[in-house]
């Protein structure tokens, strides 16, 4: 005798929404660059906000601090800690030199980011950590911040000596 099941209907699942942060940073705390990082906290919490497939999870915002180190960088590691805490899917930031000017650092956060399962976007570069090529692109383009930002510190201790 054939058996019959009754399919009744189902209830359309409903996609995750993913957790999305955004990091600024500026190496310096005045006039020009103050509205720099305001314009930047402003366009990536609008951003996040209006992508109904995305829930704000803040905008993490360093000012005055140079990224060539982690160290004293307190909203950069709150975002780290936040995510380690399951806070976040998906990082936002302006360019490699935003998140850091430091290959090392820059690689060791992003690979420790991608073991979480969480991606970092880096909108100038059009580069997404978790993408194939993206590591690659990241390395290469991470040493060219590392070189520019110590070819800029050279340069200020030559015009202060010169003074």
């Amino acid at each position: 005798m054939r058996k019959i099941s009754k399919i009744g209907p189902k209830s359309p699942a409903i996609p995750k929404r993913k957790k999305v942060a955004a990091y600024a940073r500026v190496s310096e705390d005045r006039g020009r660059l103050k509205h720099s990082m305001s314009a930047q906290v402003s366009r990536y919490s609008a951003m996040i906000q209006q992508n109904p497939e995305w829930e704000y999870a803040g905008v993490y915002a360093d000012m005055g601090i140079s990224g060539t180190t982690s160290d004293g960088r307190e909203e950069f590691g709150r975002l780290l800690a936040d995510c380690e805490a399951g806070k976040i899917d998906i990082v936002l930031t302006k360019s490699i030199s935003r998140f850091a000017r430091n290959t090392v650092d820059l690689l060791e956060t992003v690979r420790h980011l991608k073991g979480l399962g969480i991606e970092v976007r880096f909108e100038k570069e059009k580069i997404n950590s978790l993408s194939e090529d993206g590591e690659l692109m990241l390395t290469l383009l991470a040493s060219f911040a590392q070189e520019e930002s110590r070819s800029i510190s050279e340069n200020v201790k030559w015009a202060i000596r010169k003074g």
